[in-house]
């Protein structure tokens, strides 16, 4: 499978010096296939795009995003109700984040098709596609990929990718069959170390999240992140959550990686993640790991509670209410050992056992 899903990825490269040509070749087309829906389209692409792109892409990748955006768009049922300044943002677009250009739609648009066939939502198909798609492609959460920004021919060469990866790929699935969706994500946890991505999807009217590849048994709106983004703060950029778009907002969407960069727009929704019950001051994460440098691995906690190792997101941990002293049972196979907390506990904190350390 893995095979031959690569080759369809393409990349469109061509000098700088024709790009003019090029836009104004894009633009023309446009409209004389798609009419003056098709040149809106196609403006509002080129107004979007970041600088490194206008010199690169060329008019047949563009036409191509273009056709098979606007194909999703007369055959889904969901697709056909869209207002037109939702699809053009969150369906049009070939891109979400710095990740490679490719063509993703090509290869997508089959492959998703098939698995949404039967669906009567947008909201449903979305799901559909975080339950099936990555065991489909084969690529599931890893620290070992090569970048953390990959496209989805990059994490389907590695079989793995982080959850920025995992979001990008979830993104472009449902955009492929006509349903909005961006990447959501913050910078820092507020509570504990690291930042994550996850995403969000329009339907009828509405925002919805999921982790990517991390499909709940309640459907959209359920993650193990939930309560760590309802310490998120909206007025510091740096523990805000953000939304990509790609007609120009307030803010920017931050990627850790090219932290510089503030060339994606971003859509502060901090406001949809933030409660008044952010948490108890006694609440900790937990991770076990079989020594330091090795690998996580699943213990009970109290006889109760199971940690997450695997292809589980680094930062999706247990959540467990502590007290200053308390003892730990951790269990992993037949063996019980113990562990002691801290004299002082800090809401929020991650605590890291090491097996080969407990006693």
């Amino acid at each position: 499978m893995k095979a031959i899903l690569i080759f369809c990825f393409g990349f469109a490269m061509v000098s700088p010096l024709a790009w003019s040509d090029e836009l104004e070749s894009f633009v023309s087309e446009a409209k004389a296939k798609h009419g003056e829906f098709g040149e809106r389209a196609a403006k509002f692409l080129i107004k979007g795009m970041p600088k490194g792109d206008r010199g690169t892409l060329t008019k047949d990748f563009l036409m191509t995003n273009l056709d098979l955006a606007m194909k999703a768009r007369n055959e889904f049922s969901w697709a056909k109700i869209i207002p037109e300044d939702v699809f053009l943002n969150d369906v049009l677009p070939y891109a979400s984040l710095d990740e490679t250009r490719e063509d993703w739609r090509t290869s997508f648009y089959p492959m998703c098709a098939e698995i949404v066939k039967d669906a009567k939502s947008g909201s449903e198909a979305a799901h559909l596609l975080n339950q099936k798609l990555f065991k489909k492609i084969n690529v599931h959460y890893g620290r070992k990929r090569k970048a953390p920004n990959q496209s989805p021919a990059e994490s389907i060469e590695q079989s793995k990718a982080t959850c920025t990866g995992l979001s990008i790929i979830l993104v472009d699935a449902c955009r492929s069959v006509g349903v909005p969706a961006r990447v959501v994500g913050t910078a820092s946890w507020v509570k504990k170390k690291g930042n994550h991505t996850w995403v969000e999807i329009y339907d009828d009217g509405e925002w919805y999240f999921a982790g990517a590849d991390e499909a709940s048994k309640k459907g959209l709106n359920d993650g193990w992140f939930m309560k760590d983004a309802a310490y998120a703060k909206a007025e510091m950029w740096q523990h805000a959550v953000w939304a990509s778009s790609w007609k120009k907002a307030d803010g920017f969407f931050p990627m850790v990686w090219n932290i510089r960069n503030t060339e994606i727009a971003a859509i502060n929704v901090t406001a949809r993640y933030t409660t008044d019950k952010a948490g108890d001051s006694e609440v900790v994460f937990v991770r076990v790991w079989d020594k330091k440098g090795g690998k996580r691995v699943v213990a009970t906690l109290n006889e109760s509670l199971q940690t997450k190792a695997g292809t589980a997101d680094l930062n999706d941990m247990a959540e467990i209410a502590v007290k200053a002293g308390e003892v730990l049972k951790v269990t992993l196979g037949d063996m019980t050992r113990q562990a002691i907390v801290a004299d002082s506990v800090v809401a929020g904190v991650t605590i890291d056992l090491y097996w080969n350390e407990l006693k």
